[in-house]
């Protein structure tokens, strides 16, 4: 019985166990090469722990390569981005909830039939749209990028979250009083706070990532954002790894620590944003 129990805990962990190393092994490997001379990092045989870390390739990324400003970049235009999506979310997601007209099932099916249009295929039309309102090369054009391809999947998703929360509790506060919009703001908006720190912890790691759109539209290295400065530190005949593999360790230092604080929201809200009232 022992082994047979041993047996399960066994083959339970195991894959478990493989995964992690197959996830951290990769930012493990970028961490000690960011903490690695040039020399060292080309040297055999492969150096596991490096023998004279430095964290000099973290200060040259971060003032000589420019990336305090992309970074900067990154998170004005994530910001922004997140704010305008988180609300525009609520109030399509609150509509498809609580409003009963025609077309809502199609305009449903709008929705989620857009997350199958890849973005590239709209890459030209959109700069061409830009180009003619002068918007091409402004940070400005990034956030309209943003906003229009996460809206519909934060929408659905802030639908499910406003699905759990009772209208009768509205329905109590305008009978005390309260107007339609006053009942959304003091009892929808207290109760919706795990779906929006979810919404808002997604469409930040989108925004944050986003890559195709910034190395398009951002002709000017001053609004470079941070992929668009990871991907300026591989020349045509060298990479420098040191410098690349620091500004990676930086890139992922904004989604690591936002995912680790707010966890325990995001696990509340996608369950009751998982469950329909």
């Amino acid at each position: 019985m022992k082994e047979k129990k041993r047996d399960i805990i066994f083959l339970r962990w195991l894959p478990l166990l493989l995964i992690n190393v197959y996830v951290v092994f990769p930012i493990y490997w970028s961490f000690i090469t960011s903490l690695k001379s040039e020399a060292d990092i080309v040297s055999t045989p492969i150096q596991y722990i490096p023998r004279s870390p430095s964290l000099n390739n973290f200060a040259n990324v971060w003032v000589h390569a420019g990336f305090s400003q992309y970074f900067a970049n990154s998170l004005q235009i994530s910001i922004v981005s997140v704010s305008i999506i988180v609300v525009l979310s609520i109030m399509v997601g609150y509509a498809l909830t609580r409003y009963k007209f025609k077309g809502k099932k199609l305009f449903m099916g709008f929705l989620l039939a857009s997350q199958f249009i890849p973005a590239a295929v709209l890459l030209v039309p959109l700069f061409n749209i830009f180009q003619g309102v002068g918007l091409v090369g402004t940070k400005t054009a990034i956030v309209l990028v943003n906003i229009t391809f996460h809206i519909p999947f934060n929408a659905i998703l802030m639908k499910g979250f406003i699905d759990g929360i009772p209208f009768e509790l509205e329905e109590a506060a305008m009978v005390d009083g309260c107007s339609r919009f006053k009942g959304v703001v003091k009892i929808v908006l207290p109760m919706l706070v795990p779906g929006i720190i979810t919404v808002a912890a997604f469409a930040f790691i989108a925004c944050w990532n986003e890559f195709l759109f910034s190395l398009m539209f951002l002709n000017d290295p001053a609004k470079y954002t941070v992929p668009i400065g990871l991907k300026m530190m591989q020349g045509e005949f060298s990479v420098q790894y040191g410098a690349m593999a620091s500004g990676a360790i930086i890139a992922m230092s904004i989604p690591v620590c936002l995912f680790a604080y707010l966890q325990k929201y995001l696990v509340t809200g996608l369950s009751a944003g998982g469950v329909k009232g």
